[in-house]
């Protein structure tokens, strides 16, 4: 496993796509107060904006896991402007780690203030 990855929305323990991180080694837990969650309806997006915090579950994940979250997350290297999220780098209590942020507007969208999806 080489790389961490903090998740905040439905691949969190109990949510629908969770069986994705089976092969995962999980790390633990955080609270990331430099990033805001709001709602997009079946699945949440974060921005980088500073916020009471928002939590996440950090997990050890190898290369070929990462490449199937890019996928489920709509992020392409190749083509970032179109991708629904970007994967970003974010520190951690656990060491630096991958982040998925939400790459659309969100002006419409109902901030999640406790951070808890």
């Amino acid at each position: 496993m080489k790389h961490l990855v903090a998740v905040y929305g439905t691949l969190k323990q109990g949510y629908s796509n969770h069986h994705l991180l089976d092969k995962a080694c999980y790390i633990g837990p955080d609270t990331l107060a430099s990033l805001t969650l709001y709602n997009l309806g079946p699945y949440p997006g974060a921005l980088p904006k500073p916020s009471d915090g928002v939590r996440v579950e950090v997990y050890a994940v190898n290369d070929s896991l990462l490449a199937m979250l890019d996928k489920l997350e709509g992020y392409d290297p190749e083509a970032e402007k179109k991708s629904l999220y970007l994967r970003k780098r974010i520190q951690t209590c656990h060491g630096l780690a991958w982040i998925y942020l939400y790459n659309r507007q969100v002006q419409s969208r109902q901030r999640i203030g406790d951070g808890n999806w």
